[in-house]
């Protein structure tokens, strides 16, 4: 018997292999051709593997109590493959279960035809051109936006990454820039080829030509000797956060919007993606992304202010040491960062309870915050500890946060995991702005302590490339809605 249950387990897996592997070039072509990314409740599939495509189905049971397997999804994809579409966001996932619910009173290709009628209207770019991005600064946060750009790229009709404006470091300096964003001990190799065109000064990562332009200041850079107009520039420096010294880049040729990877000051707006997005305006030329905290924490305060109401509340962040520590004991210009990084805790200051109201103008004064550094190289922790309005219990906190994380429009900042074993090295290349653990959730009375974790690199690069698109106009229609 148990062999018979055996090759049972072993069949059943070889098939939902083989269809896993029909699925990808279909997947493919999507993308390539049509810049319609496909996902399963959320989770993309575009420059999946195999196994990437079987876990996500895997993750679809925890909506739906019971599983979605790829022999159930397949004949969908198949039909959206034979249809001209325009550029959407279609899951997968959930036009296979709306056409189960239905009882197959109709064939899968009259059903997605059907469904995607809006969208089935030929191949058309949603730009008249692509809009050329470039990076001011190359270190953890901007080689890590390259990834995720040259990842989006698609067919090449929405954002092109065209060039990253650094200090010259040696005479062979772009060897070394191209060799760092081949391989990050945190992050893995880069998923695809990256070679060097030495003439034009480039790297050409997965036919993305990415030209090292180099420049001491912002204003002596002339993009559009390069081709480049238009541009969005994000600046990774952290140098310059007022409008003054931000808008320095604003004075060079070919540059038509400014981001900034850090919290501004001053006037400047920041933006959280996905929840203050409508300060995103046209006649605005300067933003801020604010930071990886206060990205993880505003979405998951905002849904809980909806809900419940916030009185007040205390934010102590758990965050990994940062190149802004030393390695070891020597001198640093703030107090206790210039002690050992990785043989540390060292208790720091953040600015995320601040900004926080920034983002959420009701929750001003509300918030206190204090931050400690530890001995991590990536991934982090913020503690929300938190008085709300109402009395509540640990199921309707949880089952609510939940269902924004898996159907809602945060469903892309916020994350959820009930699982009883992980760390912070399982949250390593998490999309998502944090992840709710909901079984460290505690709550008493009208008090609540949550514990959000994040991916303060490529997490919080997601959310800037999430504001980016939002900046250039690349407003994908979602289907189902």
């Amino acid at each position: 018997m148990n062999n018979q249950k055996q090759e049972v387990y072993l069949k059943d897996w070889q098939s939902h292999e083989e269809h896993a592997e029909l699925m990808l070039p279909m997947i493919g072509r999507l993308y390539r051709d049509h810049n319609v990314v496909t996902t399963v409740y959320g989770r993309s599939l575009v420059h999946s593997a195999t196994i990437d495509i079987l876990k996500a189905h895997r993750f679809a049971r925890l909506i739906l109590d019971n599983e979605l397997t790829v022999r159930e999804t397949f004949p969908v994809l198949e039909a959206m493959s034979k249809l001209d579409l325009a550029p959407a966001r279609i899951d997968l996932g959930k036009l296979t279960v709306r056409y189960q619910a239905q009882g197959n009173c109709e064939s899968v290709d009259d059903f997605v035809r059907r469904e995607l009628a809006a969208v089935n209207t030929g191949r058309s770019p949603i730009l008249d051109e692509p809009r050329d991005i470039v990076l001011y600064g190359f270190g953890r946060i901007g080689r890590l936006l390259a990834r995720v750009l040259i990842e989006k790229s698609g067919s090449g009709e929405k954002l092109r990454l065209r060039a990253a404006v650094v200090r010259k470091g040696s005479t062979d300096d772009l060897v070394k820039r191209a060799s760092l964003l081949r391989r990050d001990s945190v992050h893995g190799h880069f998923q695809g080829i990256i070679t060097i065109d030495e003439e034009e000064n480039a790297i050409i990562a997965n036919g993305n030509m990415i030209r090292i332009i180099y420049a001491d200041a912002p204003e002596s850079v002339d993009y559009t000797r390069f081709g480049i107009h238009n541009a969005i520039l994000i600046d990774n420096t952290g140098k310059w956060r007022d409008r003054d010294g931000l808008g320095r880049h604003l004075k060079t040729e070919g540059i038509s919007k400014v981001i900034l990877t850090a919290p501004g000051k001053g006037d400047i707006p920041n933006i959280v993606a996905g929840v203050n997005n409508e300060l995103i305006t046209q006649e605005e030329q300067l933003f801020s992304a604010a930071s990886c905290t206060t990205n993880a924490i505003v979405p998951v305060l905002k849904t809980v202010n909806d809900r419940f109401g916030i009185v007040n509340g205390h934010v102590e962040t758990c965050h990994s040491y940062t190149n802004d520590q030393n390695l070891i004991d020597n001198y640093h210009k703030n107090s206790r960062r210039g002690r050992s990084a990785p043989l540390n805790m060292v208790i720091t200051e953040t600015g995320a309870a601040k900004a926080v109201a920034k983002v959420i103008p009701e929750l001003t004064g509300k918030l206190t915050g204090n931050a400690i550094r530890v001995p991590t190289p990536n991934v982090s922790l913020a503690i929300l500890n938190l008085e709300l309005t109402r009395a509540t219990d640990v199921k309707e906190l949880n089952g609510y946060l939940r269902n924004i994380s898996l159907d809602s429009p945060l469903q892309n900042q916020i994350d959820f995991t009930n699982s009883p074993e992980v760390v912070s090295s399982d949250f390593v290349g998490s999309r998502h702005a944090g992840v709710i653990d909901s079984l460290a959730t505690i709550v008493q009375g009208n008090r609540c302590v949550l514990y959000v974790w994040y991916d303060n690199e490529f997490g919080y690069s997601c959310q800037v490339v999430r504001m980016v698109q939002q900046m250039a106009g690349l407003d994908f229609p979602t289907i189902p809605n």
